[in-house]
Parts: structure tokens; C-alpha cells; sequence
């Protein structure tokens, strides 16, 4: 099968490799259909290996040359034994996050996600989306609404991450949200947030062609260049009694960011960090004390949120696929994909690789 694998920084190559077996006892195996290019991926490209293991990991042995790719989604085509969660022919989604399931700490109390020997198809499993198959543990596929597309079916991964940065945030009916970072993950923020009913939001990042691309997903969207700007000032002009927002969210890893997020919540509201910092950032620790806020980390998702997730896309409620600036196929991958969202203009977002045509 074709398989675009990492091989070190800005050495990614389409490959022809050996399809994965029949699987075992509470495995799987699909034959993709779609996949998206995750800012993971791009940075595993740009500077890695990262999350790539170089020594073997763990939990899965993993190590070195990989196939990439753990946004994706596809169809059954055969069960291993025990399995009775899907069945061949099956439309799925995956849910990548490869972990113990019983007899460890995290594990034992249902937060899988939050295990220290956490690995990732598609950076620290053999298998990953950007191939024809891949072999996964039951637990990784969900059987998706018949409302569903394929490519929305790869898309419940990302919107996990930003409904969970909303839930962490309690974004609530009439909320006010800042979001800082106008990536997919700060897109797909702004949605989860008004699909949890928030009333007031606000984006704000410095590449204007972002900031057009994101008022033509949510027109009601205050955009906000800091650059130009000040993020604190224009939210509290924009929310009620001038106090700041209710919640901000940081989905960039950028340490001015994350002080406009502090800056423009409002006193005893809350700070979300989402997006990963590449090294130690400063925080106003004074100004987090005399505002009496909260700043919560948002690591990953709970696995058990697939099924709200993808019911939340499959209604409508949360229209994902408003984030995908283009669609390409594999053996384009690099240089229409990779190449292109690495572009400082920013002209794309979501690159979704369609693996059936």
C-alpha cells in the first residue's frame, strides 16, 4: 500500500510498504478514506522527531520511521476476535489516543487520556492515517451517525480537542469567549464554543488572511489583529459592564497570547491553555492573583467524548468541515499539503487527504 511516513525534519516521502495482517483478538482494520494534516504533524516535519519516538516507546514499541497522520477516519474491512463494536463494512471514525486500559492509575479511573504511556496512531503506533490501511485496538474506531460524511468522520479528532477546551472553560448558554489563534484548533474553538451556546466571540490573531477566513465561517465573530489592537481593551468594550470576557481561551501556544487571555477575561473568570508552548512562557501572576481567575491546562480529550462529538457535527450544531481550505490526495501530500500550510501567508487552514480517489 502507499503510506506517506516521517523519516526526520522536512523528510516526509510516499512510500509503497506492506499492508497490515488480518487483525488479532480486539483489533481492527480499515481501509482509510480521509485524513487531516494536524499542527502536530506539521511541526514533527518542520523540527522533529517530537512525539516521533526515537527509542522505542513504552507502551507500543514504536520507534523511528513512521506513518503519519492520526486526524482520519474509514471503513471496516475485517475484526479480529472478540471484537463486537463494529463489524466489517462499517463507516468509522478514529479516536487515536492508544493507552493502557486496566491495571494503572489513570486507566482505572476512566481517564485513559491522562496515562503516562500514552501513544498516538500516526506518531507513536505502527499505523497511521496517511496510508491505504491501518490496524487499530476496538476501542480506537467508532461507528459514525449514517448522517455523516467521510470527511467529517475525520474531523470529530480536532473538534474533540476544542469542545474539551470549552468544557474545561464551562462555556455555558450566553457566555462571552476569547480565543486566541485562528488555526483549526481556534476555529473549531469558536464553533464548539457557540454550539455550547456562548453569545459574545471573540478571535484574535495577527495574519489577516486568517482572520477573512474566519469571518466568512461566523460572521458574528469580532476579529481582533493585537497587532494592530488591543486585546484586552476591544473585548471589554465589547462585553457587558465593560469587565472582560467570561473565558479565554489561548489555541496557539504563544506566550503574548496567553497574556492578552489573562488581560481580557474578566475578574474570577478563566484562562484555558490549549494550544502547546515550545518552551517555558512567562504570566502575570500578579495580575492572575488580584483578578482572582482560574488557568486551567486542556490536555488532549476524554475518549469517551466520540459519540457527543460526532453528534454534535452530524446535527449540524457544529458544521467542522467549515475549517477545510482544500482538499488533496496523497501523493501531493507534501508539497500541496505540508508545504502549503507552512506558507507564512497562511492562505489555508484544514488540508484534508482524500485516500479513495
Amino acid at each position: 500500500m502507499q503510506a506517506l511516513r516521517f523519516h526526520a525534519a522536512k523528510d516526509l516521502r510516499v512510500e509503497t510498504v506492506a499492508e497490515p495482517g488480518r487483525p488479532g483478538p480486539g483489533e481492527v482494520r480499515i481501509r482509510n478514506t480521509r485524513v487531516g494534516i494536524c499542527g502536530t504533524d506539521l511541526h514533527e516535519y518542520a523540527y522533529g522527531p517530537i512525539f516521533v519516538p526515537k527509542e522505542p516507546h513504552p507502551f507500543t514499541g514504536a520507534s523511528g520511521v513512521q506513518i503519519l497522520g492520526h486526524e482520519f477516519g474509514g471503513v471496516v474491512t475485517d475484526v479480529g476476535e472478540g471484537v463486537t463494536r463494529v463489524a466489517p463494512g462499517d463507516r468509522v471514525s478514529v479516536q487515536p489516543l492508544i493507552m493502557p486500559r486496566d491495571n494503572e492509575y489513570y486507566a482505572d479511573r476512566g481517564l485513559f487520556f491522562l496515562s503516562e504511556k500514552l501513544a498516538l496512531a500516526g506518531l507513536s503506533w505502527p499505523w497511521g492515517g496517511m496510508a491505504e490501511y491501518a490496524l487499530l485496538n476496538d476501542y480506537n474506531v467508532y461507528k459514525i451517525p449514517d448522517a455523516m460524511s467521510a470527511e467529517e468522520a475525520a474531523l470529530v479528532e480536532p473538534t474533540a480537542v476544542a469542545v474539551y477546551a470549552c468544557d474545561r472553560a464551562g462555556v455555558r448558554a450566553g457566555s462571552s469567549v476569547l480565543v486566541t489563534g485562528a488555526g483549526p484548533i481556534g476555529l473549531l474553538t469558536v464553533l464548539a464554543a457557540r454550539a455550547a451556546g456562548a453569545t459574545r466571540v471573540f478571535l484574535s490573531d495577527p495574519n489577516p488572511t486568517r482572520l477573512e477566513i474566519a469571518r466568512t465561517i461566523d460572521p458574528d465573530l469580532v476579529v481582533i489583529d493585537p497587532t494592530k489592537t488591543s486585546v484586552a481593551e476591544r473585548v471589554r468594550e465589547g462585553t457587558d459592564g465593560g469587565v472582560g470576557a467570561d473565558v479565554a481561551i489561548e489555541a496557539v501556544g504563544n506566550e503574548r497570547a496567553l497574556g492578552d487571555c489573562v488581560e481580557a477575561v474578566r475578574r474570577q473568570g478563566v484562562v484555558v491553555q490549549v494550544g502547546l508552548h515550545p518552551g517555558p512562557s512567562k504570566l502575570d501572576w500578579f495580575t492572575v492573583t488580584c483578578k482572582d481567575i482560574d488557568v486551567r491546562g486542556s490536555w488532549a480529550y476524554p475518549t469517551t467524548s466520540w459519540p457527543r462529538v460526532m453528534d454534535l457535527i452530524a446535527t449540524g450544531r457544529l458544521p467542522a468541515s467549515k475549517v477545510v481550505t482544500r482538499r488533496i490526495h496523497l501523493k501531493d501530500a507534501v508539497r500541496e499539503g505540508f508545504d502549503a500550510l507552512l506558507d507564512p501567508a497562511g492562505t489555508q487552514l484544514k488540508i484534508m487527504i482524500d485516500l479513495e480517489s
